[in-house]
C-alpha cells in the first residue's frame, strides 16, 4: 500500500468542503442503531493524503549498504554484535583471536582490542579460528561473556566464559573458564555460533565436523554433538558438566547415549543463527554441499534432514528412513551463491520496508535478500535488496539496526538506496497525524475514540485517534477481537499531570503508533521534547523522569519514573491471542463520546461507527449490545466492574492461548468457573503468603492475584512499562475478593 492510499473517517474539521460533509445525520454506509437519538457524532468517510507512513514490502534493490565506521577497520571479522545495558559500543570478532570495540557511530574512532586469545586460537584460514560472542543476558552487572573458538593439538571447538577486567569494562580479562569441548575431526564444517534465547539458555551451533558429504554421517547421530544445534544452561552445573541441561530439552530424559544438550539436528553447517528479538523465532542459514544453501525456522526436537536432504533435494538415499524431516523455509540454488550467511529478522527502523523480513545474504556471490513469511513461517516473497563485499556475518546495534562484517575489514549498515526514498518519520510533526501539535488537533480524517476501561498507565491521560485504510472496514464481533484491515493506524498521546489530579497540568509524554503493514503490526514510539514542541522517533527504550507534585509524598512530590517501551515491548502486551488491538472491542467501545472537538457531536460510539460505514456488518442497538461498566459506577455491580477490570489489563496475556503458560483466563466474557482462578494454587509462587491462592474467596490478603497489582518488585503485574501501583483499580478488587466471589 502506498503512503497516500489512506481513506479515513470525516472528523468534521471546518476545513473548506469538509465542513460541508458534517450536519446531523446523513446517509451512513451500515445502517442506524439505536441507542441514542438525534445527530450522529460523525456523518461520512473522506479521503485523507496526509499520513506518510511508509507500508511497503521489500523490493529488489531498493536498500544500500554503506561504510558505516570509516575508521574502522578489522582483520578478518567473523561476528559483531552490541552488549546488554552498552548503548554505546559495538565488538566485532576478528578470526585470529581477537574481540575489538568501537563506538556505534561514524565518527568512531579506530577500534582497540577489548580481548586477545590469539595464543589459544587456531591460526587464520579456512573456517576455524575465533567464531562465536554472546554476551550474558546480565552482563550489566556481571559483566560476563562467552566465546566459542577453535584451538589445535588437538583440534576441538571450545566454549568458554570470560569477564571483563576490574578496572575497564572496554578491556577483558583473559583468564577463562571453559564450559564445553568438543573434538573437530576436520577443519571445516565448524559452526561456532552462540546467542542466548529469549528463554535465557545458552544456543550453540557445531557442523557435521567436516569433509564433504558427512562421511561418518554424524548431523542425524543424536549420540554427537556435531551437526547439531545445542542448548545449555550456563547458569548452572550439573554433576561433572560446567553447564546444565535444561529440563525442557528434547532428549534431556535420554539414558539410550543420546545427548541430552541437542535442541535440533540434521544440520550441515549451521554457520550462523539468530533469534528475532520481537517474535523470538529462530532463524538458521544452513551452508550446504554441492548444489542447494537453505535458511531454517528452528524449533524444539527439529530434524532438518542432512545429510538424507541438502534442501528439499536427495543427497543421500541411505538416511532417507532416519525421518521426519522438516523442509526448509526456503533454499537457492548455486547459481546464486555457494555459502548462506545467516542473517535477522529485521526490528530497526532506517528501513522500514524491511521490518519483520528475515536479511541474510551469501559468502560466494555477495548477494543480500529479505525474505517475508506469513504467520505460518512460510515464504511469500524473496527478493536481493543490495549486495556486500564477501560477507561473513550479520548482527544488531541496540535499538535493533542491522549490521553485516564484509571479510576485507569493514562494518556495513544498510538504508534505502542513495540514501533517500520513503522513510520512517523521525518526528512527529512529519507523520501528517495531526494538523497542531500544541493542541493536538488531528488532521482531517482521523477519529478520535476512548474506552470504558481504560489500560493503567501510571496516572497518565490519554488522547485516541484511529485511521483505516481505502474503503476497507472493521470485522466486528460481539465478544471476540475486531479484526482490521493492512493500514490501519491507531494513535495514542500521553499526557501526564504534573500536579497529582490536576488534569489541567498535564504534559504531553509520549505518542504511541500501531500500524498493521504488510509485517504485520508494528509499535513505534515518539518522545515530546520537554518544551513540547514536538516528538522525535525512538529506536527502543527509554525511561524519562518527572517530578510530580503531590501534598501526600513526602516533601510534597516524587519523581515518577516514565517507561518508554521497546517495538517488541509494544507487542507483549497487543499479544496475537488478543488481536493485537486491544481497546477497540464492541464492551469498550460501546460508550458515548463527544466529537465536538472534530467538529461532530455527543453520540454513542458504536452507533456513529456503524452509521458511517465502518463495519463489515450492520449493528443491532447499542442498548442491545454488552458494555463495560465504568470502574467508578458504584450503581454498576462490583463483580461486573471487577472482571472489567481485570479484562482490560491483564486478558490480553491471561487467556487462552496466551503468553503466561498458565490456564488462567481472565476475560469478562467467560463464567467465574472458567477463570481458574477462585481456590486455585498459585503456579508461579506464593509471594511467601502461606495457604494462598490466586483467588481466595473472601481474603485479598491471601490472593496472589491482588498481591501483584500492588507489587512493585519482579512480582510486579503488569510486568513492564509501569512503575506504579493503580490504587483505584486494585482497591476495587480487593473489595470484589473480600466479598467472597
Amino acid at each position: 500500500m502506498h503512503r497516500s492510499a489512506w481513506l479515513l473517517v470525516a472528523s468534521g474539521l471546518s476545513l473548506g468542503s469538509l465542513s460541508l460533509l458534517l450536519g446531523c445525520g446523513g446517509g451512513g454506509g451500515g445502517g442506524s442503531p439505536g441507542g441514542g437519538s438525534g445527530a450522529f457524532g460523525l456523518s461520512a468517510r473522506v479521503p485523507v493524503s496526509t499520513l506518510t507512513f511508509p507500508l511497503s514490502v521489500p523490493t529488489a534493490g531498493s536498500v544500500e549498504a554503506y561504510d558505516a565506521f570509516p575508521s574502522v577497520r578489522l582483520s578478518s571479522p567473523t561476528f559483531v554484535t552490541a552488549a546488554p545495558g552498552d548503548a554505546t559500543h559495538l565488538f566485532a570478532l576478528e578470526q585470529r583471536g581477537r574481540i575489538k570495540v568501537f563506538t556505534n557511530a561514524a565518527s568512531s574512532p579506530a577500534a582497540t582490542t577489548f580481548l586477545d586469545i590469539t595464543a589459544r586460537v587456531t591460526p587464520d584460514g579456512g573456517e576455524e579460528g575465533l567464531l562465536g560472542l554472546a554476551f550474558d543476558p546480565g552482563y550489566a552487572t556481571n559483566r560476563t561473556f562467552y566465546v566459542c573458538y577453535v584451538a589445535q593439538t588437538p583440534r576441538r571447538s571450545i566454549l568458554a566464559r570470560y569477564v571483563t577486567s576490574a578496572g575497564n569494562p572496554l578491556v577483558a580479562d583473559t583468564t577463562e573458564t571453559v564450559i564445553l569441548t568438543q573434538s573437530q575431526p576436520y577443519s571445516n564444517h565448524n559452526g561456532g555460533m552462540l546467542a542466548f534465547g529469549p528463554d535465557g539458555f545458552l544456543y550453540l551451533s557445531l557442523g557435521d565436523g567436516g569433509d564433504a558429504g558427512d562421511p561418518q554421517d554424524r548431523a542425524l547421530d543424536k549420540t554427537t554433538l556435531l551437526g547439531k544445534l545445542l542448548r545449555i544452561d550456563v547458569h548452572a552445573t550439573e554433576g561433572a558438566l560446567a553447564y546444565a541441561i535444561p529440563a525442557d530439552n528434547p532428549w534431556a530424559g535420554a539414558t539410550n547415549g543420546d545427548r541430552r544438550e541437542v535442541w535440533a539436528y540434521g544440520l550441515r553447517n549451521p554457520w550462523r543463527f539468530s533469534f528475532d528479538r520481537l517474535s523470538g523465532a529462530l532463524w538458521l542459514g544452513d551452508v550446504g554441499q554441492n548444489a542447494w544453501e537453505e535458511i531454517d525456522l528452528v524449533v524444539k526436537g527439529g530434524n532438518y534432514g542432512w545429510r538424507a536432504y541438502e534442501g528439499t533435494h536427495v543427497y543421500d538415499s541411505r538416511d532417507l528412513g532416519r525421518g521426519p524431516f522438516l523442509d526448509p523455509v526456503h533454499e537457492y540454488a548455486h547459481a546464486d551463491g555457494n555459502a548462506v550467511i545467516g542473517g535477522y529478522a529485521y526490528r530497526g527502523a532506517a528501513v522500514p520496508a524491511l521490518y519483520g523480513a528475515y536479511v541474510y545474504a551469501d559468502n560466494g556471490s555477495g548477494r543480500v535478500w529479505a525474505l517475508s513469511t506469513n504467520a505460518q513461517g512460510q515464504e511469500t516473497s524473496n527478493v536481493q535488496i543490495t549486495s556486500l563485499s564477501s560477507p561473513s556475518a550479520f548482527g544488531e546495534d541496540p535499538s535493533g539496526e542491522l549490521l553485516a562484517c564484509e571479510y576485507g575489514g569493514r562494518i556495513v549498515k544498510f538504508r534505502p538506496l542513495g540514501g533517500g526514498g520513503v522513510t520512517f518519520p523521525a518526528t512527529l510533526s512529519e507523520t501528517g497525524i495531526f494538523s497542531s501539535l500544541s493542541t493536538l488537533q488531528p488532521n482531517a480524517g482521523l477519529v478520535p475514540y476512548d474506552l470504558n476501561v481504560p489500560l493503567w498507565s501510571d496516572g497518565a491521560l490519554k488522547d485516541r485517534l484511529l485511521a483505516l485504510p481505502g474503503t476497507e472496514r472493521i470485522g466486528w464481533s460481539e465478544d471476540g477481537a475486531w479484526t482490521f484491515p493492512e493500514g490501519t493506524v491507531l494513535v495514542k498521546t500521553f499526557r501526564l499531570p504534573l500536579v497529582k489530579g490536576d488534569a489541567s497540568t498535564a504534559v504531553k509524554v509520549e505518542t504511541r503508533v500501531l500500524i498493521q503493514s504488510s509485517s504485520g503490526w508494528d509499535g513505534y514510539s515518539y518522545r515530546w521534547r520537554a518544551d513540547q514542541s514536538e516528538a522525535d522517533l525512538l529506536p527502543g527504550a527509554d525511561t524519562r523522569a518527572l517530578t510530580i507534585t503531590d501534598p501526600a509524598a513526602p516533601g510534597g512530590s516524587f519523581v515518577q519514573t516514565w517507561q518508554f517501551p521497546s517495538r517488541s515491548d509494544c507487542l507483549r502486551c497487543h499479544t496475537s491471542a488478543a488481536g493485537r488491538v486491544l481497546g477497540l472491542t464492541t464492551r469498550q467501545m460501546n460508550r458515548t463520546f463527544d466529537y465536538g472537538a472534530v467538529g461532530g457531536n455527543v453520540d454513542n460510539q458504536l452507533r456513529t461507527f456503524d452509521h458511517i460505514g465502518l463495519f463489515d456488518v450492520g449493528l443491532p442497538s447499542a442498548a442491545q449490545l454488552p458494555k463495560h461498566p465504568v470502574p467508578t459506577d458504584g450503581a454498576a455491580p462490583l463483580a461486573d466492574r471487577a472482571r472489567a477490570v481485570l479484562d482490560a489489563n491483564c486478558s490480553m496475556c491471561h487467556r487462552v492461548g496466551g503468553t503466561t503458560g498458565t490456564n488462567l483466563d481472565l476475560r469478562a466474557t467467560i463464567p467465574l468457573a472458567s477463570m481458574h482462578a477462585v481456590g486455585v494454587a498459585p503456579s508461579a509462587g506464593s509471594l511467601g503468603v502461606l495457604n494462598a491462592f490466586l483467588i481466595a474467596s473472601g481474603d485479598r490478603a491471601r490472593s496472589i492475584l491482588h498481591l501483584r497489582m500492588r507489587a512493585l518488585d519482579a512480582n510486579r503485574m503488569p510486568p513492564l512499562a509501569s512503575t506504579l501501583i493503580d490504587d483505584p483499580d486494585a482497591t476495587l478488587i480487593g473489595d470484589w475478593i473480600d466479598s467472597g466471589p
